[in-house]
Parts: structure tokens; C-alpha cells; sequence
């Protein structure tokens, strides 16, 4: 059974900077893209960034790039989102996806698997 399971969401001001990460299990595919989605209120989700295993397909959307860096640790299955410089329009529910294959992909259909999502909130 794959699990993907998030943590390190919260309320923060803007400025400030917050992790999040996600550790998957349940399957044993060599190949695959650990991505972040967001979802604001009334609003579809979002590509965030992504990273295929070797690191080598990496891709940001341009409104976090420079503030956003995300990262893999294979030997854990876990991704990171380390988000600094937060905005009030980060704020959102942060979901953790899985595609099975070597290239990043910005549409969210594209993914096999999802985690329950983290809320992020940025006050202003």
C-alpha cells in the first residue's frame, strides 16, 4: 500500500521561513518524481517543484523560484520543500505527489499518488 505522509506545515509571518517535508513507502519503483502541489481556497492546485531521483530533472514554479528549494533524500524516500522569504499568497494546503518516471511533469493528472496535505499559512 503506497503511503506518502507529510509534516512541517504551520502558521508563520511573512519573512519567515518553514520546511516541509514527505516520506513515501509502499512501493519499490527505482524511477520516480517526488513533486509539491499547494492548493489555496477556491483555487486549483498548483505545481510547486518537483525532483526526478538523480536530481537531474528539477523544475520550480517562477513564483517561488529563488525563495523555494526543494531536495531528496533516496535512502529515506523523503522530499523536502524548504520554503523561505513566505508570502501571504503561499499560504495553502501543501500535498506531496509521486510520479512514476525520470521527467518532472507540472500537471497534476500526471501523478500516480498524494499525500493528505499540510496547511501552510503566512500571516501578513
Amino acid at each position: 500500500q503506497v503511503q506518502l505522509v507529510e509534516s512541517g506545515g504551520g502558521l508563520v509571518q511573512a519573512g519567515d521561513s518553514l520546511r516541509v517535508s514527505c516520506t513515501a513507502s509502499g512501493f519499490t519503483s527505482s524511477s520516480y518524481v517526488m513533486a509539491w502541489f499547494r492548493q489555496a481556497p477556491g483555487k486549483e492546485r498548483d505545481f510547486v517543484a518537483g525532483m526526478s531521483r538523480g536530481g537531474g530533472s528539477t523544475s520550480y514554479t517562477d513564483s517561488v523560484k529563488g525563495r523555494f528549494t526543494i531536495s531528496r533524500d533516496n535512502a529515506k524516500s523523503t522530499v523536502y520543500l524548504q520554503m523561505n522569504n513566505l508570502k501571504p499568497e503561499d499560504t495553502a494546503v501543501y500535498y506531496c505527489a509521486v510520479l512514476f518516471g525520470p521527467v518532472v511533469r507540472s500537471t497534476w493528472r500526471s501523478y500516480n499518488f498524494w499525500g493528505q496535505g499540510t496547511q501552510v499559512t503566512v500571516s501578513s
